[in-house]
């Protein structure tokens, strides 16, 4: 059944408004007509049946057949900090990171970063972010739609980790140590220690595609991040994040692991 996203105002007590290119796609894509149902979503603690009153493309009103249960959200609230890669490759990461359960997205750059960064394009691409955003929640039936958090400089990210219950800094060369710890280690011994907590906010944080320097794996690890590898391979950097995120759900139960 088609979900949509609407604002808190568009909420109401019996009746909600469904406006603007929802209320289009609505029409004329799902042919929508009285008496059609569909979901409907404020993105924070609401969620309904609903049952078209009115049509047309720019507003469709629908009264409240029931209030659903918002219980497609994770426990564990994880947001990739993904340094800026090339292209549309951030577009990826934020729809299949949707997809599949991230809570937020955290641009940031990086010593390696090879893309030059737009100030003036800024504001520009995260409402392209925010969008593909909005539609992978809708197709995914979330109950919210992730952040997309400003692009942040490394200092801003390194200050950042002291937030989080837990931050993964994804280290290639953790992959080919003796040393070396994968997702599965670094969340059993999280969860034996006097940190854990029952849903954690957890920050991944994942190179761009020339990865980390050294320095840049030190600074992580002295402002409390832990270096993982994600398995002897090395992945691309829009592959990483959505490898990572999949390992730190299965743990965390959302996909039948521990």
């Amino acid at each position: 059944m088609q979900r949509y996203f609407i604002a808190a105002e568009q909420f109401g007590d019996s009746e909600i408004r469904l406006v603007g290119e929802d209320a289009h796609h609505a029409v004329r894509v799902m042919r929508s007509k009285p008496g059609d149902q569909f979901i409907v979503s404020d993105g924070q603690s609401r969620t309904a049946l609903v049952a078209v009153l009115e049509a047309a493309p720019t507003l469709i009103t629908a009264e409240i057949v029931e209030l659903l249960s918002a219980d497609s959200e994770p426990k564990w609230a994880i947001t990739i900090a993904q340094s800026l890669p090339k292209g549309d490759k951030m577009e990826l990461v934020i729809q299949k990171g949707t997809e599949i359960g991230a809570y937020a997205f955290v641009p940031f750059q990086s010593e390696r970063m090879i893309v030059q960064y737009d100030a003036k394009k800024e504001a520009k691409r995260i409402d392209r972010w925010s969008k593909i955003a909005k539609e992978a929640a809708e197709q995914a039936h979330r109950s919210r739609i992730p952040a997309i958090e400003a692009l942040h400089s490394w200092r801003e990210l390194i200050r950042s980790i002291a937030e989080y219950d837990l931050a993964l800094f994804c280290y290639e060369r953790e992959g080919h140590l003796a040393h070396g710890r994968g997702v599965r280690s670094v969340v059993s011994e999280w969860r034996a220690s006097e940190a854990a907590v029952h849903s954690p906010r957890v920050l991944l944080i994942v190179g761009s595609e020339g990865g980390f320097t050294d320095r840049e794996a030190a600074e992580a690890e002295a402002a409390g991040a832990v270096l993982v590898g994600l398995g002897r391979r090395i992945l691309r950097t829009e592959t990483a994040g959505i490898v990572g995120l999949t390992c730190l759900l299965y743990e965390s139960g959302e996909m039948g692991g521990a």
